[in-house]
């Protein structure tokens, strides 16, 4: 089972101000697009509503405390579920796929962190302004396992080291 974390990170690990991400790169889109396609993908509401829309190809799941208030969508072209807690996401994601994408925000990014078997992160040479930050990752408990650079910023991939320390 995989469980990974996606994120577009600042260099001062902001990952946006509670209703946008901080940066919208093209190329980034594409690679989420790509990677997350045909793959449960676990968000809050406010990501969900910063989206404004259900992604086609994938199977969204919106953790919320009202589900009732989630408009699933009906055209056929994406799927999704509205859940009050992420264990109830996390059952339902495993269920469907041995891949998972968790991808935000903030609170369910520390949520799902001791679950979290991977990060796919789209890490950006610039600082950004907001009050939204991922979770540091700790060389202790993550590996660096792939950097692809680009033109001001990486994608980079991260294993949770089997040695790191326990997580509750």
């Amino acid at each position: 089972m995989r469980i990974i974390g996606i994120a577009i990170i600042g260099s001062n690990g902001v990952i946006g101000d509670g209703h946008h991400q901080p940066f919208q790169i093209a190329e980034d889109w594409a690679r989420y697009k790509q990677v997350t396609s045909g793959h449960p993908m676990i968000i809050g509401r406010r990501t969900h509503q910063a989206i404004g829309r259900w992604l086609p190809g994938r199977t969204t799941i919106v953790v919320t405390g009202d589900p009732g208030q989630i408009t699933l969508p009906t055209d056929g072209r994406a799927t999704g579920y509205a859940v009050t807690s992420l264990r109830e996401a996390l059952e339902l994601a495993t269920s469907l796929d041995d891949e998972v994408y968790v991808a935000g925000g903030g609170s369910i990014y520390h949520q799902a962190w001791p679950e979290l078997t991977e990060l796919d992160l789209t890490e950006v040479h610039a600082q950004a302004e907001g009050t939204v930050y991922f979770p540091p990752i700790e060389p202790t408990e993550w590996e660096e396992i792939s950097r692809e650079p680009r033109d001001g910023f990486d994608f980079v991939r991260y294993l949770r080291r089997a040695d790191g320390p326990e997580v509750d």
